[in-house]
């Protein structure tokens, strides 16, 4: 089956479908790519205060949950 025939047996499944939430599900997977990457939504402080963040992490410059919620807690 060649591009063509693989596209037009699609389509006829698409036509047999009753249930919205799977038209929807195929609608998300073929506008996938469209969506915008939420890094370039981010500010440049925010990239950087992120990239900071993750140095600091390979840095081993980290404190565990507890000790940090004992610091904040009343």
């Amino acid at each position: 089956m060649n591009i063509h025939e693989e596209k037009i047996a699609l389509v006829k499944e698409l036509l047999e479908i009753k249930d919205p939430s799977i038209l929807s599900e195929i609608k998300n997977i073929l506008h996938q790519n469209d969506r915008n990457d939420f890094w370039d939504d981010l500010t440049d402080e925010q990239k950087s205060e992120i990239n900071q963040a993750r140095d600091q992490i390979k840095n081993g410059n980290t404190t565990d949950f507890e000790s940090f919620m004992n610091l904040h807690r009343p």
